[in-house]
């Protein structure tokens, strides 16, 4: 008798799951597409007897050819190449695709990508797995090859380094960050009115040479022309500290990435730097916002 095996259609199913795995333990959505494709290849040569768990299996198994991909990506020094076919600013408009959609959500999972660049490979995967995902630590420990505790010490060091240390919690710091929010919020949903209400009437954005490569403008000035440059914007773009301070990662795709840092006076933005150029980037201290 010929062995049972999971049809695709059951595959399918957990396809999205598993390419957003893949894409945040990678910050590249053509290996995840492979890395979930080697994924239903390993699945068609395993009987259906042999599973129990068919969604705990699959991700088991996206996460560990992710891990053996960075850890081979890190052992060559190399990063990602290819560009996405997505929206290259990830406006993610009404009437858009399901799969332009999801283009955008992935982006955002670049972003933080950039943000997990600093960890291990194995810490990448604890913390990507436990805290995006909320796998168990006893699921990921056989994937990274240590015990459950020593699993859950790993991800709490990705968890610090990637918060960074705590920052002082007073009224101009907490006004600061709900600008932030507000700002992308407005950008994002393209609330003119809501962007130039956050802006200083005198507000200038200022682009480094690599983000003008880009295609940033040099330099705008004025709430009106900054609410008008962001508009519908920013679909790819996350929050997070930058030097301490508050700014967004944008990653449209993986060979562009911006952080914009910006400056506050008097319960306005003030002023919008987008750095880009890999030097200065790789001096900056990011991490996530806390909670």
């Amino acid at each position: 008798m010929e062995a049972k095996k999971i049809s695709l259609e059951q595959f399918e199913t957990n396809r999205p799951h598993l390419r957003a795995v893949a894409c945040r333990m990678l910050g590249s959505l053509n290996e995840a597409e492979d890395a979930v494709q080697e994924t239903w290849l390993r699945l068609s040569q395993t009987e259906a007897g042999d599973i129990t768990n068919l969604d705990g299996w699959l991700t088991t198994v996206t996460a560990r050819i992710c891990l053996d991909i960075l850890r081979s990506r890190k052992a060559r020094r190399e990063e990602p190449l290819d560009k996405i076919e997505s929206d290259p600013i990830g406006t993610g408009e009404p009437g858009k695709s399901p799969e332009d959609q999801i283009s955008a959500a992935d982006s955002v999972g670049l972003a933080l990508f950039v943000v997990l660049e600093k960890l291990a490979p194995a810490e990448r995967l604890a913390f990507v797995l436990h805290d995006v995902f909320a796998v168990p630590y006893g699921e990921i420990a056989p994937i990274v090859g240590r015990s459950t505790e020593a699993t859950r010490q790993l991800a709490s060091r990705a968890r610090r380094r990637v918060q960074g240390s705590p920052i002082a919690s007073n009224a101009n710091r907490a006004s600061q960050r709900r600008l932030v929010e507000a700002f992308l919020a407005a950008a994002q949903n393209g609330d003119f009115d809501a962007l130039v209400s956050v802006l200083d009437p005198d507000v200038a954005f200022r682009a480094d040479n690599e983000a003008m490569r880009q295609g940033s403008a040099p330099e705008i000035r004025g709430a009106m022309a900054v609410a008008e440059a962001f508009k519908g914007r920013a679909r790819s773009a996350l929050p997070v500290l930058v030097d301490r301070g508050f700014g967004l990662v944008i990653a449209p795709d993986e060979r562009q990435r911006i952080v914009l840092r910006l400056s506050f006076k008097d319960e306005k933005i003030t002023a919008i730097w987008a750095i880009a150029d890999p030097e200065s980037l790789a001096r900056l201290d990011l991490a996530l916002l806390p909670d």
